[in-house]
């Protein structure tokens, strides 16, 4: 019999932010907007390469050195610095998607205790929930920084349980990356897919253990399976 949640871990990019105003960010310095989705699968790339490693960086530090490298080979209407600090602030002022601010405070008012694990910055989260009203929601604001390495690692989900003083079975992670449900079930917590874009799950991974296609549907899913 699974142990009752007490703690919801949430991922932040893309999970909870709308990353799609990025490759605005991109057209304005003269590259291809379609190169925001490349970047952020190459940071991905590198920061779980250090994480197999015993390694560890901040998104920043990764995000900016793999902006430069792609904005190297394209014509820019800027300088190159100029440019990778103009795509990289764009990380600042995302949103939320929609269904977030209903979605978290009705997982509040159901008595969940509400964390962050996010590959990227705690103060990033911080600045992306202030805006949405929603900040007072979540307990505490987790980053890998502080961890041993980035998620999916092990050892990441054991932070967020230790911070948390809670039992990793007692945890439930919410998530649109697959990579990330894979993680987190290896680690001993619970899941829940958030599947905003009607993709299949990939069969190579751990399947979830919840699956909905917006925030606002998981509070009615957890009481119903309770």
């Amino acid at each position: 019999m699974p142990r009752a949640i007490s703690v919801i871990v949430f991922d932040v990019n893309e999970t909870l932010s709308d990353m799609s105003p990025m490759g605005e960010r991109f057209l304005e310095v003269g590259a291809p907007p379609e190169m925001s989705k490349l970047w952020f699968a190459t940071v991905l790339r590198d920061g779980f390469a250090l994480a197999a490693s015993g390694d560890n960086s901040s998104f920043a530090a990764i995000g900016a050195d793999v902006l430069r490298g792609l904005l190297s080979g394209v014509e820019l209407d800027q300088p190159l610095d100029e440019a990778v600090e103009h795509v990289m602030g764009g990380m600042k002022d995302l949103e939320v998607h929609p269904d977030v601010p209903d979605g978290i405070r009705a997982l509040t008012a159901a008595g969940f205790r509400l964390v962050t694990l996010s590959n990227g910055s705690a103060q990033i989260a911080g600045k992306l929930f202030s805006g949405a009203g929603i900040r007072d929601e979540f307990e505490s604001l987790l980053s890998v920084e502080d961890a041993p390495a980035w998620k999916p690692a092990r050892s990441s989900y054991q932070y967020a349980a230790a911070s948390t003083g809670t039992d990793p079975g007692s945890m439930l992670l919410v998530a649109v990356h697959p990579w990330d449900i894979h993680g987190a079930a290896r680690a001993g917590l619970r899941t829940a897919w958030l599947n905003r874009t009607g993709d299949a799950y990939p069969v190579y991974f751990e399947a979830p253990e919840f699956t909905v296609s917006a925030l606002t549907e998981l509070a009615p899913v957890l009481a119903a399976n309770a």
